[in-house]
């Protein structure tokens, strides 16, 4: 594959980097310029995907208020979107390997910004399932498209290391800019308004793309593999539905029946790639345990990280009582020690090897989940800024070596596919924090909170769903059994929230292991 930069050069050779034809020669200053003002177009649907993980957890109150959701109707909410969007990523990145992977960013932005003006109008849950569903479907054809385009626009490798760090620092501040941005909408406009935001970050992107960034596509792709697109739905879907019927229902066979067959349709994916000539992934790429390692990074360290988001921002309005701009005001911190942490991490990485340097960032985050987990669920809005200027300082740097390891082993020809499997890993993080730490805040919940007997059978069940519920319950109560619903609601919630808190320590201190042991020999 030829990987053109938009600088101007003299002679096409191989490049020593990406094993695929890249122009050489001297490259005029504003070559130089064009290149970075298209990483900084490729960044608007990274930012964008990765705020709309989590800007939505900031907008729960309002919509348990609106749409009256039950507590599986709002976990599916916000489980839905990364759910297809983690089902369709390698799809995704496999298709933009073969038809042009700008073409494929094209398409997807256009189609996300039309459903997203759909969602911000939803009437009820089911229609907000419905549209954050769609959104998933066009969300999986932007975020493969983006990096793997880095490696056509960036063919020296110095330069690529940069621009990958600040892709992943995008990617991952953007998880943290979300409940900021949130709490910015939430506080002059209607809970709609997280999802119009879309719009003005797509337009820029449709005008400036054409001009800024060359079409990337595989020369030799092969045909359209159908049944291995299935099968990697197959995979993905019955597994968090199996997840979240356990967590509803307890273990029943509904629940681990989905479970069984999605691991069954996970093993046929693994065997279908070996077997035939031109699969969505080379599965040789994950004996290597620079790539291996690397993604098992990204996967836990997102777990946790949306994880956290989902009950902090919760914790943060409803227990604290802050409004949604405050709430987001105490997250900035952390959202720019990730920043930083992403980007000074690059010349650090040069001299120390990713086995040392990933655990070392991974514990510094766990420190910041303990910090909460000891606090039982109890901690002020100063204890939780500094949690969570510790765990965006590890998450920021660790995600920045992982990312250019994964893109570094990965051909060049591959690069949709390879860059898909590192997106996937990112929205099963994204789907299994809320649906694992949040099923067990949710069943937590349950199991604890204590209700006024005053209560009719729809308050009951509204109430002893969610914390939001609850809250929006008690507006309809005399004073004395709202009082008692609100203590008593607060309290199961907090104890949740130590809890969660607990495992997501657990979860990045296995992220820690993952690198030291996975990570030896990658430079």
């Amino acid at each position: 594959m030829q990987n053109s930069t938009p600088a101007t050069a003299s002679v096409v050779v191989p490049s020593e980097h990406d094993g695929a034809t890249t122009r050489t020669g001297a490259s005029s200053s504003s070559g130089a310029r064009r290149r970075w003002f298209a990483l900084a177009a490729l960044m608007l649907p990274v930012l964008l995907v990765s705020i709309d993980n989590t800007v939505l957890n900031f907008a729960l109150p309002a919509i348990s208020e609106a749409l009256q959701p039950s507590g599986v109707q709002l976990l599916w909410i916000i489980d839905i979107y990364p759910l297809v969007l983690a089902g369709l990523l390698v799809s995704m990145g496999s298709l933009g390997d073969r038809i042009g992977r700008r073409r494929l960013l094209l398409v997807g932005s256009v189609g996300f910004g039309v459903v997203s003006v759909a969602a911000a109008f939803a009437p009820s849950g089911e229609w907000l399932i419905g549209a954050r569903a769609l959104l998933g479907f066009f969300g999986a054809m932007l975020m493969p498209s983006t990096l793997s385009l880095l490696r056509s626009v960036f063919s020296d490798r110095d330069e690529r290391r940069l621009a990958i760090a600040i892709w992943a620092t995008g990617f991952a501040a953007g998880s943290a800019l979300g409940p900021v941005v949130g709490g910015i909408l939430l506080e002059h406009f209607a809970w709609g308004s997280v999802f119009l935001l879309a719009v003005p970050l797509l337009l820029p992107l449709v005008i400036l793309l054409p001009l800024l960034v060359p079409e990337s596509k595989d020369p030799n792709p092969g045909r359209i593999d159908l049944p291995s697109i299935v099968l990697s739905l197959l995979t993905m879907v019955p597994v968090v539905f199996g997840i979240k019927n356990l967590a509803e229902h307890g273990f029943d066979l509904l629940g681990i029946g989905s479970m069984l067959v999605g691991l069954a349709a996970g093993v046929v994916f693994v065997r279908r790639q070996n077997r035939i000539r031109n699969p969505m992934i080379d599965m040789e790429l994950f004996r290597r345990g620079s790539f291996s390692g690397a993604i098992g990074v990204n996967l836990l360290s997102v777990l946790a990280l949306v994880g956290g988001l989902y009950f902090v921002s919760q914790h943060l309005q409803l227990v604290l009582g802050l409004s949604p701009f405050a709430a987001g005001l105490v997250l900035v911190p952390g959202l720019i020690a990730m920043i930083i942490s992403g980007l000074a991490v690059v010349p650090i990485a040069r001299r120390v090897r990713p086995s040392r340097l990933v655990p070392v960032a991974l514990v510094i985050s766990a420190v910041g989940y303990l910090a909460v987990a000891l606090s039982g669920g109890r901690m002020d809005a100063a204890g939780i800024a500094v949690a969570f200027v510790a765990l965006g300082i590890g998450i920021g740097a660790a995600e920045t070596v992982s990312n250019e390891l994964i893109l570094a082993n990965a051909p060049a020809a591959k690069a949709g596919a390879a860059s898909a499997v590192s997106e996937t890993a990112y929205e099963v993080g994204a789907v299994l924090g809320t649906a694992i730490l949040g099923t067990i805040l949710t069943a937590s919940y349950r199991a604890t909170v204590v209700l006024p007997e005053a209560l009719d059978a729809a308050q009951r069940h509204a109430a002893g769903e969610t914390l939001g519920g609850a809250v929006a319950i008690a507006d309809e109560l005399p004073a004395t059994d709202a009082a008692t619903l609100l203590a008593s609601a607060t309290e199961a919630f907090g104890s949740g929230v130590g809890l969660t808190a607990w495992i997501g320590f657990a979860l990045v201190l296995g992220a820690a292991v993952v690198a030291a042991t996975t990570l030896r020999r990658a430079r």
